[in-house]
C-alpha cells in the first residue's frame, strides 16, 4: 500500500499532512503543482542586524579622547574630571568607558600615544630627511616630548605604580628609535664610526635630570647642536702628493 500511494502520488506521504491534503496532491498534476508552489507566499528571510559602525569611526573615537585628555591632564593634573573629558570629546560617558574602563587606563594610553608617535616621527623622519637633520629633528622633536611629559606628571603619578611605572614601560621605545636614528647618520658617513649610539642617548637624556631649571629646554637644544657638531666625522686632508704638481 505504501508503494502504490508513493507512485501514485508522485512523492512519499509526509507524516504530518492530512488524509484531505494527500487526496488534494494526487489530483493535481505535476505543472499544476509547480504553479501552486509558486503562487504561494515565500518565506521571507529574518531582517539582517543593522550594521555596525565602520572600525574607522571608533578609532577616530579613541584618538580624539586621547588628544583631549591630554590636553585637561596638562592643564588640570590629578584633578581632571573624566566627565569633563567626555563633554569636550562630545561623546557620552558610556563611549569613553568603552575605550578606557579605568582612570588609569586612560591616562596610561595618553602617555603610550604619545611615546608611540615620538617613535613613529623617527621612520617618518628617516624617509624624508637625510640621515643627518633626521636625527637632529627627531632629537629636537624629543625635547617638545619631555617638556610635555613633566606638564602630565601629577596625573601620572595618580596611577597605580606612579609614573616612573610607565616610563619604565615605553624606555625601549624611545631608546630603540634614538640608537636606529643616530646608527643611520653613522652609516652615511655624517657622524663618525667609532661612535657608540648610546653615548648619543646618554648625553641628551642627562640633560633631562635639569627640567626643574628654568630655561632646560633652550639648553637642551643648544646641546643638541653640540653633540652633532662634536661628533662629525673628520674629512682627511688631502696630501700634496695627491696633486702632482705640473711643470
Amino acid at each position: 500500500m505504501r508503494i502504490a500511494s508513493e507512485l501514485t502520488s508522485g512523492s512519499p506521504p509526509n507524516k504530518t499532512e492530512t488524509v484531505s491534503e494527500l487526496r488534494d496532491k494526487r489530483r493535481l498534476s505535476p505543472v499544476a503543482k509547480t504553479f501552486r508552489k509558486l503562487s504561494m507566499p515565500e518565506k521571507k528571510p529574518p531582517p539582517s542586524p543593522p550594521d555596525r559602525k565602520p572600525r574607522a569611526d571608533a578609532q577616530r573615537n579613541r584618538e580624539r579622547i586621547l588628544q583631549v585628555a591630554k590636553e585637561i591632564f596638562t592643564r588640570d593634573g590629578a584633578a581632571a574630571s573624566l566627565d569633563d573629558i567626555a563633554r569636550q570629546t562630545g561623546i557620552g560617558p558610556g563611549t569613553l568607558y568603552r575605550h578606557f574602563p579605568t582612570r588609569d587606563a586612560l591616562i596610561e594610553a595618553v602617555y603610550r600615544s604619545e611615546v608611540e608617535k615620538l617613535a613613529a616621527a623617527e621612520q617618518s623622519f628617516a624617509a624624508e630627511m637625510p640621515p643627518l637633520e633626521a636625527l637632529r629633528a627627531w632629537m629636537l622633536l624629543f625635547i617638545d616630548h619631555v617638556s610635555a611629559k613633566t606638564l602630565i606628571i601629577p596625573a601620572m603619578n595618580t596611577v597605580s605604580g606612579g609614573s616612573m611605572r610607565l616610563i619604565e614601560g615605553s624606555r625601549s621605545l624611545i631608546h630603540g628609535a634614538f640608537v636606529a636614528s643616530v646608527k643611520r647618520a653613522i652609516a652615511s658617513g655624517d657622524l663618525r664610526s667609532d661612535l657608540d649610539p648610546n653615548d648619543f642617548v646618554r648625553a641628551l637624556v642627562g640633560v633631562f635630570h635639569t627640567t626643574a631649571v628654568p630655561g632646560w629646554e633652550a639648553s637642551a637644544r643648544r646641546l643638541v647642536d653640540i653633540l652633532i657638531a662634536g661628533s662629525r666625522a673628520t674629512r682627511k686632508p688631502v696630501s700634496a702628493s695627491a696633486h702632482p704638481r705640473h711643470s
